[in-house]
């Protein structure tokens, strides 16, 4: 037996959260865009970064002008978030949502169903993505920045394998024939 097929007798086999994504698109800058940036910043409680657009939209918006906002959260922080977060979806995700290195993402439609958040009129309804990023020991070889390597395909995080490290580390169900 090869100690790919032993994942949890080996230290550097065992998946762990990396970090989480909340990110919210306004589309445009403006009203929409302070709103969001205020409901990201009430929900976690970090700083919140602004994105913006790369090259002229095919809606018109040129370069480098506001569209979204985002935080992310690494740690322990992470780790509650993504709790809350998952209690929304009721702990059911698709396999669809995840993807062929074993991230996964969720939308939520509305920021008042995450638990201990209230409705705030002058905000209105909002809705976000959460998108998850998994790693396991040594994945910081593809982000060094002296001699940066590839991930071994051996190393590398399967489908399969998130769905099994979300069923067992956050009860997470997926919802089977639902692709």
């Amino acid at each position: 037996m090869t100690s790919a097929e032993r994942p949890e007798e080996n230290v550097m086999r065992q998946i762990r959260l990396e970090k989480i994504t909340i990110n919210i698109g306004a589309g445009e800058p403006g009203p929409k865009l302070d709103k969001s940036k205020k409901i990201l910043e009430k929900i976690s409680g970090r700083k919140v970064l602004i994105t913006r657009t790369h090259k002229r939209t095919t809606f018109g918006l040129p370069q480098k002008k506001p569209i979204g906002v985002k935080v992310t959260l690494r740690g322990k922080a992470a780790l509650d978030m993504l709790k809350k977060m998952l209690q929304v979806v009721d702990n059911r995700l698709k396999p669809s949502q995840f993807d062929a290195n074993g991230n996964f993402s969720f939308g939520i439609d509305e920021y008042i169903n995450i638990p201990g958040v209230r409705y705030d009129p002058d905000i209105g309804i909002l809705g976000m993505d959460v998108c998850v990023t998994l790693a396991r020991p040594g994945f910081r070889i593809k982000r060094r920045r002296m001699k940066p390597k590839k991930v071994g395909k051996g190393h590398r995080i399967s489908k399969e394998e998130a769905i099994e490290w979300a069923k067992k580390e956050f009860s997470v169900e997926t919802t089977e024939g639902e692709e």
